[in-house]
């Protein structure tokens, strides 16, 4: 089983190193890969009990009775977030009523001065509530603690998805949540009973691709600050979200 490498630093230390307030280098790499010892398929996701903006909440000790989940992580300030968000709307819409889905919110990928990066539980449930309202997800949305504490453990990416079975264990991990086409196969594969052919969904030129037409709207919602650490720390990146703005408000 992975090692849970997060668990073993103080959460006041690793917290305040999740809780960014500046994209750098290290985060933008980090995102790129998983380590070795994440966890993926075949480990179990570590315990955790979160609420969600309905007033229930979402926890390991309940995937038993409402198993199997697909767990999504996001936040309002998200690229891979807002290419994500149609195709979970469509593979929930697909297979909803054979499995739960839960958007888990965590910290904001681009904050800045319209967005902060949380600092208490409550403005972040507030961003949760952005979230769901952007992207008309209408189903369980639920907020990580201010440390990120199920966020870190499962390796902070962020917009990661990950298909639990019934007892906490992961059966398959996308890094990039807009993988449409992977998860529907997951999902399809679980829900008729049949092993996943596929248990991890990497490569990273197909989900950037689609990533980079949903660029200028979240670096907006960050603020003028998110837009600048961008183009300090990836410039092609920032060079690219700035004309996909300029071609939308031409046409």
């Amino acid at each position: 089983m992975a090692s849970n490498t997060a668990q073993a630093e103080a959460p006041s230390e690793a917290g305040s190193r999740y809780r960014f307030d500046h994209l750098g280098m290290r985060l933008v790499l980090g995102d790129m890969y998983y380590k070795k010892n994440d966890p993926g398929p075949g480990d179990r996701v570590p315990d955790f009990d979160l609420p969600t903006l309905d007033g229930g909440r979402f926890q390991s000790s309940d995937l038993a009775e409402r198993g199997p989940v697909l767990l999504v992580f996001g936040s309002y300030t998200c690229p891979v977030t807002d290419s994500a968000a149609a195709g979970i709307r469509e593979l929930q819409g697909r297979f909803g009523d054979r499995v739960r889905f839960v958007i888990v919110n965590v910290r904001e990928a681009h904050p800045g001065e319209k967005t902060p990066q949380p600092k208490e539980f409550d403005t972040k449930r507030e961003h949760t509530a952005l979230l769901r309202d952007l992207h008309g997800f209408d189903f369980e949305m639920a907020t990580d603690d201010i440390d990120g504490t199920l966020h870190r453990a499962l390796s902070p990416k962020p917009n990661s998805a990950y298909l639990l079975d019934s007892g906490g264990i992961i059966l398959y991990r996308a890094q990039w949540a807009n993988d449409t086409k992977a998860m529907a196969e997951a999902l399809a594969a679980v829900t008729d009973g049949r092993p996943i052919r596929r248990t991890t969904s990497g490569g990273l030129v197909r989900p950037m691709w689609r990533m980079s037409r949903h660029l200028a709207a979240p670096f907006d919602r960050g603020g003028r600050s998110a837009w600048w650490d961008m183009w300090k720390v990836a410039p092609p990146i920032a060079a690219t979200a700035a004309l996909t703005r300029l071609l939308r408000l031409a046409y």
